[in-house]
């Protein structure tokens, strides 16, 4: 099986750093301090890397961060009960921070992708592992855009991008993989610092200049209602919200970031014929989701949700429990030595300066 390894500078630098914190020692040293009383892992895509995307090589995947392979997944939960951890459902966390019960691990996974069903599940049934999935139903419609495939793509069939954004020109080569790294890695933050609109509009661009069908990566990629019923009624499951169409929160307006929240969770239980009372911020982070959505989740009623902020659930996020942190699976570190560093909460510790909520 050959896993991927990290590609861009900024990779190769978390990856070193997880390496330096691992080799030192300094993990071990600061768990009772960085360890919490939980954490709550994240997914995206599980599914073999030869087969992941549309037939595309290893030069430039852009995205390889959110997916992990489905042998990763199992050595993952093996490796968390190893550390003591009990695997439990969400529900079953929020009760431990209330009494302060025993180290706990949650498994969730975003958006809906149909390799969750296909080789995420087995696994999970395997090792009857408990596990939650968001389901942003926008995917599952086929409404809502997964644009940072879009741009993927895109700038995979393009040799040059040309790009106007809020007046301002873009153009860049992108002919070789190493330029086409480079073209996605500017636009992506560039995108994500400004407007929703800003970014949808210039994904767009570029998939009708490359002739991408942007429902067909939907259509391919992520489950419809039928399929999600499976998950409905597996009893390992438990499924959550993650909006109608997985905008960042943050820079919208209250009205619409309300009806996100309603209305997903609405029609997600019309689904699954049961309560959906726990919620996934998309995109999650400091950007996307904050006080005012942390807010808006709890008058609503729901009795978690979780950002993409990264660090362990201590149990002063009892009185928190709609601004949970978790812990990204990142498909560019697939190695036992980087889980067990993460798994420690030592580099969030540090990050922190041991500070132990992060709700602002």
């Amino acid at each position: 099986m050959r896993i991927p390894q990290p590609r861009t500078f900024r990779q190769q630098a978390v990856n070193a750093g997880l390496g330096l914190i691992g080799a030192s020692g300094l993990a071990r040293l600061v768990e009772p301090l960085s360890g919490g009383q939980g954490a709550i892992l994240m997914f995206h895509h599980v599914r073999p890397w030869n087969q992941s995307g549309f037939g595309k090589d290893s030069g430039f995947a852009p995205n390889r961060g959110l997916e992990i392979t489905p042998e990763f997944l199992d050595l993952a939960i093996r490796t968390v009960r190893a550390r003591g951890y009990e695997i439990v459902s969400i529900d079953t966390a929020l009760q431990r921070l209330d009494d302060r019960g025993g180290r706990f691990a949650v498994l969730s996974f975003d958006d809906g992708y149909r390799d969750n069903l296909v080789h995420a599940l087995p696994v999970l049934r395997r090792l009857e592992a408990p596990f939650t999935l968001y389901v942003a139903t926008g995917f599952a419609e086929r409404t809502a855009r997964l644009w940072w495939i879009e741009l993927e793509e895109a700038i995979r069939r393009l040799d040059r991008i040309e790009l106007t954004i809020a007046g301002q020109r873009f153009s860049m080569a992108a002919g070789m993989d190493a330029e086409k790294m480079r073209c996605f890695n500017q636009l992506y933050w560039s995108l994500r610092a400004g407007p929703e609109e800003y970014l949808l509009e210039a994904a767009a661009e570029l998939t009708d200049a490359a002739g991408v069908d942007r429902r067909a990566l939907v259509e391919n990629l992520c489950m419809n209602w039928e399929e999600i019923a499976v998950f409905a009624q597996e009893p390992l499951c438990t499924i959550g919200v993650h909006t109608l169409s997985h905008p960042m929160l943050a820079k919208h307006r209250t009205e619409r970031v309300h009806e996100e929240l309603a209305e997903s969770r609405a029609r997600i239980e019309r689904q699954i014929g049961r309560p959906a009372v726990h919620l996934a911020y998309p995109v999650g982070d400091r950007t996307s989701a904050g006080p005012r959505e942390f807010a808006l989740a709890r008058d609503l009623g729901f009795k978690s949700a979780v950002t993409t902020r990264k660090g362990m659930v201590f149990a002063e996020y009892a009185v928190h429990p709609t601004a949970l942190p978790r812990l990204s699976i990142n498909g560019a570190f697939q190695t036992p030595g980087a889980l067990q560093v993460l798994l420690s909460g030592a580099p969030f510790f540090l990050r922190n300066f041991g500070r132990r909520l992060d709700v602002d």
